[in-house]
């Protein structure tokens, strides 16, 4: 802006001189000097500084006079059309920011009058170098300045509606990564108390249950519920240890699944018979996981609440998924009459039910008073290719559909 201003000056100051007499060139000459030195003073005030309004009205002053004086200096009048915009907008950076401006004579109108002189002073100019015949002299600077005003301000007023939305983009990022903080802190501790509530809670209970049995039996027999309950415990601690080294699940070893859900069981069932459908395959980790701590629950809840019962497990591998049935035998009980979960328990089958959910997968329970319980798990597994072919059980016989389990630990 500055070096075009500085071109068109000396092209109009050379054009003029060539035309006219020196005593003609002198008063023309001083004044466009006079505006050039005000111009840089201009260009040298910060932006900001109270003196630099005081200095853009002076230059307007003097270039005015200039033009009308010599119409040839109103080429220049484009370089200082942005130059007052702005000079006289950059006093009010408060309002701008609030998308205000154009309000109060500080602010738009204050641009607005620089830029109607500027064009005034111009059309004036051109209008006395036709000798007063061209109208288009005269009305040519007018529209020129409003089309140059409206369009200027449009574009202002986008880019402070930008600024407004990134700002508003930038708070609701802000917020969105603390919901997600919040969120994700939520989660870990649902996935902390299912992970305490699968291993700890439920080997204690078990525990729980083996030294009352002894207690009951008061003699020789109950050594054996007490070495049981002993065996229990110290799995409990060892489940306690690998929770706090990051909630290592214990089991996650590289065995086939069928026995690794086969064991899960074994800890708290006695002789639990396995059933495998397909052709075993490995699965991911996490639902490798999922299934063992479903099975470990519905297992626990069998001893706890079934009473005595056979239990067997179905394990499917269809071409994408995998589904674990767990069955007993057991007292069962009305799914619908299930308490909410409460400090003394009531969270295994919600537990179950999160746990296969978040893989996307299905969870559902089958029970009715003395006729048993179905505990039912299917995970997808990414499309692996697998054998529909019925695969042999760990254990013959048994009624895959016996079933059983109470209400939820």
């Amino acid at each position: 802006m500055h070096a075009s201003f500085a071109v068109l000056l000396v092209a109009a100051g050379v054009r003029y001189v060539m035309r006219h007499s020196p005593e003609e060139n002198v008063p023309v000459l001083a004044l466009s000097m006079t505006a050039s030195a005000l111009y840089a003073v201009l260009a040298l005030v910060p932006a900001g500084a109270g003196a630099r309004r005081a200095v853009g009205v002076a230059v307007l002053a003097a270039w005015s006079a200039l033009v009308v004086l010599a119409p040839s200096f109103a080429w220049c009048s484009l370089p200082l059309f942005f130059l007052f915009r702005a000079v006289f907008s950059s006093a009010v950076p408060a309002a701008a920011a609030d998308g205000r401006a154009g309000h109060g004579f500080s602010g738009g109108r204050a641009v607005r009058a620089a830029t109607a002189v500027l064009a005034l002073a111009t059309a004036v100019g051109l209008f006395k170098l036709s000798g007063y015949t061209d109208l288009a002299m005269l009305l040519g600077p007018l529209a020129a300045g409003v089309l140059l005003t409206l369009v200027s301000e449009r574009i202002e007023e986008d880019a402070r509606q930008q600024a407004r939305l990134e700002q508003t983009l930038s708070g609701t990022r802000a917020e969105l990564a603390e919901s997600q903080r919040r969120a994700g802190a939520a989660e870990e501790r649902t996935r902390v108390s299912r992970e305490i509530h699968d291993t700890v809670t439920q080997g204690l209970a078990s525990s729980l249950l083996l030294l009352e049995a002894a207690q009951r039996s008061g003699g020789g027999p109950g050594r054996e519920e007490v070495r049981d309950a002993a065996a229990l415990l110290r799995e409990s601690i060892a489940d306690t240890r690998a929770l706090v080294h990051d909630l290592a699940a214990p089991g996650l070893d590289a065995s086939p699944l069928p026995e690794a859900l086969l064991r899960a069981a074994a800890r708290y069932v006695e002789e639990p018979r396995l059933h495998v459908s397909g052709v075993p395959r490995e699965v991911p980790a996490e639902v490798r996981h999922a299934l063992l701590r479903v099975v470990a629950s519905a297992a626990a809840n069998v001893r706890r609440h079934a009473g005595p019962a056979e239990v067997t497990l179905s394990v499917a591998f269809l071409p994408d998924a995998v589904t674990v049935d767990v069955h007993d035998s057991g007292r069962g009980f009305d799914p619908a009459a299930v308490a909410e979960p409460s400090a003394s328990g009531g969270y295994g089958l919600r537990a179950m039910r999160q746990r296969i959910e978040q893989l996307g997968g299905a969870f559902s329970v089958e029970s009715a008073p003395g006729e048993g319980t179905i505990v039912a798990a299917e995970v997808p597994t990414g499309g692996h290719d697998g054998d529909t072919a019925d695969g042999g059980g760990a254990r013959a016989g048994g009624d895959p559909t016996a079933s059983g389990g109470g209400p939820a630990s």
